[in-house]
């Protein structure tokens, strides 16, 4: 599917792409030598419900440059794979002990602890097994991208659990910089992982660089919103637990109304970043107003 073909006229189509990345992690899982209850915790992880936001914006974005969809599949599953292992271990007891994920069990209170960090482990090296078999200068390319959003977001988690903030930061300063790894790190990511899979020059990666910077910081203010204006039920996953934990929020630190014209501010920087690509980025315009109004 090329830029011409993309008419997102709905939700459903604009995360079309996610039922292709499915397919796709579903060939890698059965070609893994992984024993079977270990597959199915990590099918249960990965396959699960949810949008797939990730390889859906790596997608778009490789479209959005001229590149073909199918040419990022390796990327946005290994995107996914991340993602999943990142919830499947913040889950867990030793971290945020949460009990429900996405509108069902989490993956430990589904299986075990000592199953759910496996299956952890394994959709962790897995990612980077998709990405080692792409191969050439293309997969190295891809794998350090991901290499070091990674490590970011796992800083930001650090930073969000268990604190050691440098010294002299801001309330404000402490949870952009939570914010900008634990979750925008891997945002960022799917969209310069994007670029690259469309062979985009230097132009185009700073361009989708600041539409990731952008939606990543946005993408976590609305789930700090979610936390403190939707229902569970609704959302998915308990809510209010940021609160509860006495952890660091943009709502904590500029109110609700600060919080969504923070949210109004770099919905509309991603857009104008996106301007000089014309038609072949509706796409990405739409997930960008899709993501500032998002409730779940």
């Amino acid at each position: 599917m090329t830029s011409s073909h993309v008419n997102p006229t709905s939700e459903a189509a604009l995360f079309g792409p996610a039922r292709a990345v499915d397919g796709f992690i579903g060939t890698v899982l059965r070609a893994a030598p992984l024993p079977l209850a270990l597959r199915a915790a990590v099918e249960y992880a990965v396959l699960g419900p949810g949008k797939r936001l990730r390889p859906v914006l790596c997608t778009h974005a490789c479209v959005a440059l001229g590149g073909e969809a199918a040419g990022a599949l390796p990327a946005s599953a290994a995107l996914e794979l991340i993602h999943a292992f990142s919830l499947v271990h913040d889950d867990l007891p030793g971290m945020d002990n949460d009990d429900y994920r996405r509108g069902r069990p989490t993956l430990h209170r589904a299986t075990s602890e000592a199953m759910a960090i496996l299956a952890g482990d394994a959709m962790h090296t897995l990612a980077f097994r998709v990405l080692g078999q792409h191969g050439g200068a293309l997969g190295a390319a891809l794998e350090s991208e991901l290499a070091e959003a990674t490590v970011a977001m796992i800083a930001g988690q650090a930073y969000d659990t268990l604190g050691g903030f440098p010294d002299g930061l801001s309330p404000l300063e402490r949870v952009q910089l939570v914010h900008a790894n634990k979750t925008g790190s891997l945002i960022r990511c799917a969209c310069r992982m994007g670029a690259i899979s469309a062979g985009a020059d230097e132009a185009g990666l700073r361009m989708l660089t600041e539409v990731g910077e952008s939606l990543g910081l946005m993408f976590q203010i609305v789930d700090d919103i979610i936390d403190v204006t939707q229902s569970a039920e609704h959302a998915g996953k308990k809510t209010g637990k940021d609160a509860e934990a006495g952890k660091l929020t943009y709502p904590g630190v500029l109110g609700l109304e600060g919080s969504q014209r923070e949210v109004v501010q770099l919905r509309d920087r991603a857009i104008a970043a996106l301007g000089p690509l014309g038609p072949g980025a509706e796409a990405m315009r739409m997930l960008c107003i899709h993501l500032a109004t998002r409730t779940k």
